[in-house]
């Protein structure tokens, strides 16, 4: 619907109103309903699960035309980043949000600073899932705003044309609300618990969600040491956990991600039930550490299998976890790939250990024997060494080359001596190309890079203070900070109309008319941003 239909559809229902609305302004209605294109975040999420179907099937058709997203921990964080998006690309097409549970545990928990182990409130995620759909709105609300005061310009100068063509850019107005793909971790509890979890989830706004393999009592951040599995038939009923969610909610095209940890997991906290050998639990269970004993061998306690006619003793811990075989962790990693596919997800995450093409792209092959369609969400992750990965591979392939490495120390290549030289360039430049190169040969359809703003704030928190707080003094904010955003075009240097100050002056019009008391006047400070 165009500008001018909403304003003559409100036209419509004030003159059937009658006297009683006669106050009433049908274009500044039409103004706040195109404001707020998103009432709900059912709206929200029913919309951007369109999206991602759209460029799943895009991706299908030419792996160039893969996603991407960052990580977001806050509301403002996730509305500057689209902000810039289309600031510099001129659309937000293929880039998405992403809600990591590691922030949230870090940053967003009522406790304070928490390890990256469920141990946050499982509300804190929808809600902040809610929180970064209101500054994208608000960022709708925004840009719209100055698109309608650029028309009352044009109108008042009589420029038909200039008002034809500032319409024009309201009727295609693209809006900032993109999908999020939000973690729910290993579910927060039994299945139950993740349905009820996943619909405040996709309440909030959320189209795909994001859940892993581990137990959810024992879950441990994906790059760290100590993760346990559970049985897939527990994982698959929380997959069918989520898509009832999404079913009963109305967003048939809700995505879920599953995700699997098996590659760095060495445990496990049960033993599979298995009905007939070859069924799930059986294979599962063929991947633990076992030795095979007489029945005169059975310790007390002893937890026994049987397979092939034999009797098998699992390998058991203190901690009454069972040991998976060192080396199977991608034989268990294409399984639950294939198995989490044939149960109703819609896209894979394998958490490696580095990021590495030929091992990503060997395990997702194996899983396109089963399904071709198979198609990843990788963490592009800041526990990665990205520059020590990539020299040591590159290293690695001279080597296989036969090349001389007489000038390079294998151990010592993130040494910022070999910043410049050949090897280091070489190892940029696959780190330039990995997200390229990885959907083309490794089937990664969505890029994420978990935690970056998280980084991001603190290294330019720990410049600001070093020269704020220095000799610099004020110049240090400054010469670093206010004049590059002014020269850059950063929105939030006028950070009283990027709180909704001018929104909130037009509301005021609206309600008021000529007794409206309003912020934006001539002595307000931000008028010497009016060339920024």
């Amino acid at each position: 619907m165009t500008y001018q239909n909403h304003i003559a559809d409100f036209r419509r229902t004030i003159d059937t109103a009658g006297t009683a609305w006669a106050a009433i302004d049908a274009e500044s209605a039409a103004r706040m309903r195109l404001q707020n294109r998103f009432p709900t975040g059912l709206d929200i999420a029913r919309y951007t699960a369109g999206i991602m179907r759209q460029d799943m099937a895009a991706y299908d058709a030419d792996p160039a035309a893969y996603t991407q997203s960052l990580g977001c921990w806050h509301g403002f964080i996730g509305q500057q980043k689209m902000i810039a998006i289309k600031k510099h690309f001129g659309t937000t097409k293929g880039r998405y949000l992403y809600l990591s549970g590691w922030m949230i545990a870090a940053l967003r928990s009522e406790f304070g600073p928490l390890p990256d182990q469920s141990m946050h409130e499982k509300t804190s995620v929808p809600a902040l899932i809610e929180e970064l759909y209101t500054f994208l709105r608000q960022a709708d609300a925004r840009e719209l705003g100055g698109l309608f005061r650029e028309l009352d310009t044009a109108r008042e100068a009589g420029d038909e044309l200039e008002a034809a063509r500032i319409q024009h850019a309201i009727d295609n107005h693209e809006t900032h609300v993109v999908p999020i793909i939000a973690d729910i971790d290993a579910g927060f509890g039994n299945a139950e618990a993740t349905y009820l979890l996943a619909k405040k989830m996709i309440e909030a706004g959320a189209c795909a969600i994001q859940i892993e393999n581990q137990v959810s009592d024992e879950k441990q951040c994906g790059h760290q040491d100590g993760k346990v599995t559970v049985p897939h038939e527990d994982f698959l009923q929380k997959i069918r956990a989520v898509r009832y969610a999404f079913l009963e909610l109305g967003v048939e095209d809700g995505v879920i991600v599953a995700r699997t940890d098996s590659l760095g997991a060495g445990l496990t906290k049960q033993i599979a039930f298995s009905k007939e050998p070859g069924d799930l639990g059986d294979q599962y269970n063929s991947f633990l550490d076992c030795e095979e004993v007489s029945a005169g061998e059975i310790g007390n306690g002893d937890v026994l299998i049987t397979r092939d006619g034999k009797l098998l003793r699992p390998r058991r811990l203190p901690s009454n976890l069972f040991q998976f075989r060192a080396g199977s962790g991608e034989d268990r990693c294409v399984l639950d790939c294939i198995t989490s596919l044939q149960n109703g997800a819609d896209l894979l995450w394998i958490e490696t250990e580095k990021p590495h093409i030929g091992q990503i792209g060997g395990m997702i092959s194996r899983v396109r024997e089963v399904i071709p369609n198979a198609k990843l969400v990788y963490n592009n992750s800041p526990s990665f060494n990205w520059t020590l990965n990539f020299r040591q591979q590159v290293y690695d392939k001279w080597a296989e080359e036969g090349r001389d490495l007489s000038a390079y120390d294998r151990a010592r290549l993130m040494h910022v001596d070999y910043d410049g030289t050949e090897l280091a360039d070489e190892a940029d430049e696959r780190i330039r190309t990995f997200q390229r190169d990885a959907a083309r040969e490794a089937g990664i359809f969505h890029h994420l890079i978990t935690l970056p703003t998280y980084h991001t704030a603190a290294l330019s928190t720990d410049n600001l203070a070093r020269e704020y707080f220095g000799d610099q003094g004020m110049l240090g904010y400054v010469r670093n900070v206010q004049r590059e955003e002014i020269r850059q075009g950063i929105a939030c240097v006028k950070h009283q109309n990027m709180s909704g100050s001018d929104i909130g002056d037009d509301h005021k019009e609206y309600f008021a008319g000529e007794a409206a008391l309003k912020a934006g006047g001539e002595h307000n400070t931000m008028n010497q941003f009016a060339a920024a």
